[in-house]
């Protein structure tokens, strides 16, 4: 006896539940504070942020909260919730660990990847290339995370993926910041070139050493532009 479907005939299939308002203010509040719109230790202004994102204030609300357990934002008992500064003691630990995660992620994405996987890399890397030649900063960003995510997909390994996606959220203002500037913008590049190259050579050892320097220079990078500039003496 054939079983009867549980949609019912001419009736379409119940779609996946939209992003919640709160959702869409996060996502847009999180890429505002990335790219520096909303500065490191100012503080948040309910009623303009609820015009610009087009929410009312319980749902902007709901977000802060989001943003506040990614450490993006803090909220203070009396007093409006301030974006959160960039903790320059906390940077070093934080692209320790993404560089081990990524390091073993290429490893084994050089061993497990498929010609498909290696590709849809290639496309990424020539689209990257390009926003690098017209001096797209922020579509390059983009490119650069999801090229990042991919290779640790193409681990296929889901604890290593899992806690990869728990640190990237708390590393992805940094790794704008140290984009912005040219000579790690353009070091970057070439370091992602080298990487899709030991990947499409089957190369592990290669692949995930040049993976984990590669991160752990972003980290340096971003100390280096955060660090305090000397005072110029007068002569």
């Amino acid at each position: 006896m054939q079983q009867k479907s549980e949609t019912p005939k001419g009736r379409k299939s119940p779609k996946l539940k939209r992003m919640g308002l709160h959702e869409r203010a996060a996502a847009r509040m999180r890429t505002m504070i990335i790219r520096g719109e909303l500065a490191p230790g100012s503080q948040t202004q309910e009623t303009r942020l609820s015009k610009e994102l087009g929410v009312s204030r319980t749902p902007l609300r709901e977000a802060m909260k989001v943003l506040a357990a990614e450490g993006l934002i803090e909220l203070r008992p009396n007093r409006s919730p301030r974006i959160a500064d960039i903790a320059v003691e906390d940077i070093q630990e934080l692209f320790e660990a993404l560089a081990g995660i990524e390091r073993l992620a290429a490893e084994l994405a050089a061993e497990r990847a498929t010609e498909r996987d290696l590709a849809r890399l290639r496309t990424l890397q020539t689209r990257m290339e390009g926003h690098h030649r017209n001096g797209k900063l922020d579509e390059y960003f983009a490119i650069n995370g999801e090229i990042h995510n991919t290779i640790v997909r193409m681990a296929r390994n889901t604890p290593l993926r899992e806690a990869h996606e728990t640190l990237i959220s708390r590393a992805e203002r940094a790794r704008y910041l140290a984009l912005g500037a040219d000579k790690r913008w353009s070091n970057s590049v070439d370091e992602h070139a080298s990487i899709l190259a030991a990947l499409e050579a089957r190369d592990s050892e290669a692949a995930g050493r040049l993976l984990g320097a590669h991160v752990r220079q972003t980290g340096t990078a971003l100390l280096e532009t955060l660090a305090p500039k000397p005072k110029l003496t007068a002569a």
